[in-house]
C-alpha cells in the first residue's frame, strides 16, 4: 500500500497542495531545514540559493547548534535558541512548516527542535521539496530575509537523554533504545560517515533503520509504522529513546511514533558519535 497522494500519514504533516493554499498567510513561516551527511556530498545551503519553496528561510542544523561542543549539531542553549530564531523573523505564534530537499530526512530534526523549543504548531511538509517540484509548484531563488520577530524558547529538558540516561536505560530497562541507522550500521559490518568511528551499536539497542518509514520521500502509513516496530522488538506504548548517528534520523522515528500517537521519552541528541567516541563505549560487536 502507498501513501495517498492527498493524505498525510501523520497529524504533524501537512501536504504540499495545503501549503501552497496557506503560502500567502500572515501566521505561516516556511522553512528549508536541508541538511546532508558528508557522504552525500550536497551543500544544502547552495541548494537552497539556487532554488526553494517562496518565502522560506533557512535552518542550518550546523548553525543553529551549540558550537562549544565538539559534537555535530548539538542543541543550542535556549537564549541561542531564541536569537537564530528571531533572526531569522521566526516569532511567538506562528505556524512553522519545515521541509528539506530529500523528501524526509533532516526536516524531522528541525521539526522536533522547534517542538523542544516551545513551539506547538510545526509541521513537516509532506514529501518535502522534490514533491512540491514535481508538482511544478512556485519556486523562488537567493537568500529570504524576514522581519526580525520576537521568540521565547521554552526548553523541554525531559526530551532530550543524555549518554547517561541512555546508559541506565540500558541497563535497567526504564526504556527502550531504538537506533535509525541502517541494518549494516548498526550490525557493524558497514562504515560510519564520520571517519574514525566504529560502527556496531549499543548493547540492548533495537534498530529501526530510519528508511523503512520513508516512502518516496514521505511517511508510510501508521500501519506500516506500527509494524515496522513490532518487527524489530519495539512496544510503542512502552517509553523509547530514540538514537541515530548524530541525532539527526533519530528524529524520523520521533516522526513515526508520533504518527501512532505515542511520541517516544526522549531522543538522544549525541547520539552514535558521542557513544562510540568515549573511550570506555560498550559496543557490540567489539571493533576490530
Amino acid at each position: 500500500m502507498t501513501v495517498s497522494p492527498s493524505q498525510p500519514a501523520s497529524r504533524s504533516l501537512v501536504s504540499t497542495q495545503w501549503l501552497a493554499e496557506h503560502l500567502d498567510a500572515p501566521d505561516i513561516v516556511v522553512v528549508d531545514g536541508s541538511y546532508y551527511l558528508p557522504t552525500q556530498k550536497r551543500n544544502a545551503r547552495e541548494e537552497y540559493l539556487a532554488g526553494h519553496i517562496p518565502g522560506a528561510v533557512f535552518f542550518d542544523v550546523d548553525e543553529v547548534a551549540d558550537h562549544a561542543s565538539d559534537l555535530p549539531h548539538m542543541l543550542p542553549r535556549p537564549e541561542a535558541f531564541s536569537l537564530a530564531m528571531r533572526e531569522r523573523g521566526i516569532g511567538d505564534g506562528a505556524a512553522i512548516v519545515v521541509y528539506d530537499g530529500a523528501g524526509l530526512f533532516s526536516a524531522a530534526r528541525v521539526w522536533w527542535t522547534f517542538k523542544i523549543f516551545g513551539v506547538r504548531d510545526v509541521y513537516v511538509l509532506d514529501g518535502g521539496l522534490p514533491k512540491w517540484k514535481a508538482e511544478r509548484r512556485p519556486i523562488e531563488f537567493g537568500e529570504i530575509r524576514r522581519t526580525p520577530r520576537h521568540f521565547t524558547a521554552r526548553f523541554d529538558h525531559g526530551a532530550v537523554a543524555s549518554r547517561t540516561d541512555v546508559q541506565k536505560a540500558l541497563a535497567a530497562g526504564g526504556a527502550q533504545v531504538v537506533d535509525a541507522r541502517s541494518a549494516e550500521r548498526f550490525a557493524g559490518t558497514a562504515p560510519e560517515p564520520r571517519p574514525g568511528l566504529p560502527s556496531g551499536h549499543m548493547p540492548g539497542a533495537r534498530n529501526v533503520p530510519f528508511n523503512d518509514l520513508v516512502e518516496d520521500g514521505r511517511l508510510v502509513p501508521a500501519h506500516r509504522i506500527a509494524e515496522t516496530f513490532r518487527k524489530a522488538g519495539v512496544d510503542p506504548d512502552k517509553p523509547v529513546i530514540t538514537t541515530c548517528g548524530s541525532g539527526v534520523t533519530a528524529a524520523v522515528l520521533w516522526l513515526g511514533l508520533d504518527a501512532l500517537g505515542k511520541p517516544p521519552k526522549s531522543l538522544y541528541d549525541g547520539s552514535w558519535t558521542e557513544w562510540a567516541s568515549h573511550p570506555d563505549a560498550a559496543i557490540e560487536p567489539k571493533p576490530k
